[in-house]
């Protein structure tokens, strides 16, 4: 019994050091060949026999042989499951742990007993973030932080930056994408605006590439003016 358990873990270690080997291939091999894969991030097996994930810049997802001779950019699908497999894995990786936001960043619209919660980064020019404003008045029990994320240009700045130094960001924020008023044209002199750099650059660590983008509790994240029902759905999944 004894020898047998000490096979067992020769083969075990043997059988890690073939995989370290075969990651160190794969890394070199493409690292030498493909400029933009010099800094690969991970090298896994995929579900495909003789098939390696290669992953860089935290959510990029390649495809390679054992030796790395060969590279696949596209999705991998599950036929008898009629799942795509490259998407969920994206998915995966681009969760953003809900507790982690920085709500300080935000202001908050409390609709109802405010018990289900969102994030939204939504940019005050953005025409699919005001259908999708609009639409979300549908929503109720829920707790939205709302994060300015100005990346549309310099006047989105400057909007986002007098909803953010308003003393009522929430009234005025929906005033503005909701119901249609005038924009405020000044804001407070004293009022400091670094939030609103740091949701920037939060939103570019995550890429967040584009407004609306909706964050739920459960670390799903979903780009685009989705309808008040998809929220809907969203939250009751996310409990």
């Amino acid at each position: 019994m004894k020898l047998i358990k000490t096979v067992l873990v020769t083969l075990g270690l043997l059988a890690v050091f073939a995989a370290w080997g075969q990651e160190a291939l794969i890394r070199k091999n493409l690292g030498e060949r493909i400029a933009q894969l010099k800094n690969i991030d991970e090298v896994s097996k995929s579900p495909f026999a003789g098939l390696y994930e290669v992953r860089v810049n935290g959510t990029d997802i390649f495809y390679t042989d054992a030796e790395g001779n060969f590279l696949i950019q596209g999705s991998l699908i599950d036929t008898r499951l009629k799942r795509n497999l490259t998407e969920e894995r994206v998915e995966k990786l681009s969760a953003i742990d809900f507790d982690s936001l920085p709500i300080k960043d935000a202001f908050t619209i409390v609709r109802g007993n405010g018990s289900r919660k969102l994030a939204v980064f939504e940019d005050p020019n953005c025409g699919y973030c005001k259908r999708f404003e609009r639409d979300l008045q549908k929503v109720d029990n829920v707790t939205i932080h709302m994060f300015l994320y100005p990346i549309l240009g310099a006047d989105s700045v400057e909007k986002a930056r007098n909803i953010w130094c308003s003393r009522e960001p929430g009234k005025v924020w929906q005033d503005w994408m909701v119901r249609e008023r005038p924009f405020p044209a000044t804001a407070t002199p004293a009022c400091d605006v670094t939030a609103l750099a740091r949701n920037v650059a939060l939103g570019r660590k995550h890429k967040i590439s584009g407004t609306p983008t909706l964050l739920f509790a459960d670390g799903s994240r979903v780009p685009g003016a989705i309808t008040s029902a998809q929220v809907e759905k969203y939250l009751g999944d996310a409990k």
